[in-house]
């Protein structure tokens, strides 16, 4: 094997990300977020207009967002799930396991990470955000004999 050339390194090739990017390929993990995008924005009656507007930008990054085109920063994950309502985990729930296999740490094949359990706030669990949507559909004084019913239930 010759020499590099004087002032140049031999470089070694690199490790791939997991995004491959360059090859036309999108993350499974970038997909799945922008289809969550995608859903609970059609679920709230929002155009990718109304959404992007929101969070400062074109209907054309959402679209990017929602195919998985383009990653999503933290920061603006974190004004998607305040403007869309749902917690920041809510994007990554129901994920199949052959996409997590898809991550840039197991592509590269890190070691694995110490697993942190978080407590779960029951207030931000599509079940309770479905409730709440939908009590407050209903009419004010049936709301209110709902609300005694529940009461008495839970005692």
């Amino acid at each position: 094997m010759g020499k590099a050339p004087k002032g140049k390194s031999a470089k070694k090739p690199r490790k791939s990300s997991g995004r491959m990017a360059s090859k036309g390929f999108f993350n499974p993990i970038d997909i799945h977020v922008g289809q969550r995008i995608r859903q609970r924005r059609t679920l709230l009656g929002l155009s990718q207009t109304d959404l992007g507007e929101a969070i400062g930008l074109t209907f054309q990054q959402v679209q990017k967002y929602e195919r998985g085109a383009n990653r999503v920063s933290s920061s603006r994950l974190f004004d998607l799930a305040r403007v869309l309502d749902v917690p920041l985990s809510w994007f990554f729930e129901e994920i199949p396991g052959d996409v997590k296999s898809k991550s840039p740490a197991q592509v590269m094949q890190a070691p694995e990470l110490k697993q942190i359990e978080p407590e779960p706030d029951e207030m931000f669990r599509r079940e309770t955000l479905e409730l709440v949507r939908a009590y407050y559909k209903i009419d004010a004084a049936t709301r209110k004999q709902l609300r005694e019913l529940v009461k008495a239930v839970a005692m």
